[in-house]
């Protein structure tokens, strides 16, 4: 009879995934066991705790790492390399930020809907909103995903792999639900994130069986042996199954990367999504997602024959023009600044598509450093766009204080009640008179993400583009290059807008005209209070969320990071390459 023999776990090496579950944990039980009046203090502590806590535990596992080539858990379940653990860095950092500006509550009221099940524009909503209730479920949430996304780029088990692809989505999809204003939009972000995600991880769950049925195993170490013949799966002689099972693993993949033709989702879900977790979106899961993409990639490309290297590097080449191409001639024309970063995020999915084309070392250390460099640049310009919000200004201080109450969730202290986020473009025009710092920092983000020199940006471009010129895609570099350029164009139109154009409401002259008209349901207005006939409509005008707040000191820290990240970048780029000699 075989004794059983426990499987030792080296619970360091998994720390960093283990203390932010295990703070999501504890946040389910806050939200059972403490009051509500202290509830979200708790939360938020406990989040930012947990998260700096993944960060100190990823610093301290380093150098081990580092020295051993990698840590296998549970048999190599949970295989931490050091490109891996960078990549948890970059996570958990860029997690951090991101909480922090979901905790802000410049404009008086944080970005969430008191009850994200209520019906839009229902009686059991305005009632709920009007008794002060507050959505803390949030960040237990977002630690789960996070937890998802920590393990996501750490194992070579793809069956684990499915199942922290699961653990990062599900929170998100409630999560894009959650928007104070504009509900029918946000609840329609979710349900289309949900469906297309769905199929996504389908794709990705039926390669997983394919790579089984063709190696016998679910490990990548296993599946790169039989792709160089040395499997005993009576199906390893067939390599078009191996073809057809990674192809589905990357269309998972690059669906979470935001890439053409798998972004159709990214426009929708930024606009229509809560701002604090777009942002939040926008640069943890792109990095987790990138760096399960190398993880995969790198994995299984010393095996490949010629023959199926070059096919794979032909996909690469497509997805990656594709998604350039997408990204800049469509983000070209947006007049939404949230809709704008989200096609942003697909051009940069290209750029990132076009240093790892090569399947080398130069580009995955290429490829982590601008997860890094884009990562903060997208926390602080989501931060700003928190910060720009409308006001209703009214005739007096009488129609002010009747809309107030009407339900008016906050007051800056000014002529009225701030609403939502004001993110068409033309709102923006003048913001430079306004709120000067904010403007910068701002500008700054966008040059960044321009390639703009002096900038982490530029940095991070010029790392990625000779890292496919040295693997002999210098066509591709050269298109990466034109697609710079063409999307300079609308980065600077903001900047011109913010910094040249006049305010929109400079020579507006009284209010507008009253209307009779109720408000349709879910729409970006306070409460139900709506025009009629006898009390005059209020006029929404631009205004900035007065106020230190955590939103605030994101938006300076992420404006550093850039400046310092360009100016200074060797250090990073030293610990980039050295995370980059892993053992796939």
């Amino acid at each position: 009879m075989t004794d059983f023999v426990p499987t030792t776990i080296d619970w360091g090496a998994v720390s960093p995934v283990l203390v932010v579950l295990a703070a999501g944990v504890l946040g389910v039980l806050v939200e059972a066991f403490v009051p509500a009046r202290g509830r979200r203090g708790v939360q938020v502590v406990l989040t930012i705790a947990a998260l700096a806590g993944a960060l100190v535990a990823v610093a301290l596992l380093w150098g081990r790492v580092q020295a051993e080539g990698g840590v296998a858990v549970a048999g190599g379940t949970y295989q931490l390399t050091p490109f891996g653990l960078g990549v948890q860095a970059v996570v958990a950092l860029c997690a951090l930020l991101g909480v922090l500006v979901v905790a802000d509550r410049s404009a008086g009221q944080d970005a969430f809907a008191p009850t994200a099940a209520s019906v839009p524009g229902s009686t059991y909503e305005e009632q709920a909103r009007r008794a002060g209730l507050e959505q803390t479920e949030v960040y237990p949430l977002l630690l789960f995903a996070t937890g998802g996304m920590l393990l996501f780029p750490a194992t070579d088990d793809l069956v684990v792999l499915f199942i922290a692809l699961e653990v990062l989505s599900l929170p998100l999809y409630v999560l894009c639900a959650t928007a104070r204003r504009r509900r029918l939009l946000s609840q329609e972000a979710a349900f289309k994130y949900f469906v297309l995600g769905s199929f996504a991880s389908a794709l990705l769950i039926f390669g997983v069986a394919l790579l089984y049925g063709f190696a016998g195993s679910v490990r990548l170490p296993a599946i790169a042996a039989a792709l160089a013949g040395e499997g005993d799966s009576p199906l390893a002689g067939t390599p078009l199954l191996a073809v057809a099972g990674l192809v589905l693993v990357a269309a998972g993949l690059l669906f979470k990367v935001g890439a053409a033709p798998f972004h159709t989702w990214t426009p929708d879900v930024y606009t229509g999504a809560p701002t604090p977790i777009t942002g939040f979106m926008a640069a943890c899961t792109k990095a987790a997602a990138v760096g399960a993409l190398v993880r995969v990639l790198l994995g299984l490309a010393a095996a490949m024959d010629p023959g199926m290297r070059h096919d794979v590097e032909v996909l690469l080449w497509a997805v990656a023009v594709v998604t350039m191409a997408v990204g800049t001639v469509v983000g070209a024309v947006q007049t939404d600044v949230k809709r704008l970063l989200a096609y942003s995020s697909i051009a940069h999915a290209g750029f990132i598509l076009v240093g790892l084309v090569g399947l080398d070392e130069r580009g995955s250390a290429a490829v982590l450093f601008y997860l890094l460099a884009y990562g903060v640049a997208t926390v602080g310009a989501f931060a700003v766009v928190t910060l720009v919000r409308e006001r209703l200004q009214t005739p007096g201080r009488a129609a002010r204080g009747a809309a107030g109450e009407d339900g008016g969730d906050g007051d800056d202290g000014g002529d009225g009640v701030v609403l939502g986020e004001a993110t068409h473009l033309a709102q923006w025009a003048g913001l430079g008179r306004t709120a000067p710092w904010l403007t910068a920092a701002f500008a700054l983000f966008l040059l960044s993400m321009a390639g703009i020199p002096l900038t982490a940006g530029f940095v991070a471009k010029l790392g990625a583009f000779a890292a496919a010129v040295d693997a002999g895609a210098w066509p591709l570099a050269l298109l990466g290059v034109i697609a710079s350029a063409v999307a300079v164009f609308f980065y600077l139109r903001v900047i011109v807008l913010m910094v040249l154009t006049p305010p929109a409401d400079a020579s507006a002259g009284a209010p507008a005209a009253p209307s009779p008209s109720p408000a349709p349901a879910g729409a970006d207005t306070p409460g139900s209070g709506v025009a009629t006939a006898t009390r005059p409509a209020a006029r929404a005008v631009v205004t900035v969320a007065a106020g230190p707040g955590t939103a605030t000191f994101v938006v300076a820290v992420c404006a550093a990071a850039v400046l310092l990240l360009g100016v200074l970048p060797s250090s990073v780029l030293d610990l980039a390459s050295e995370a980059a000699k892993f053992v796939p």
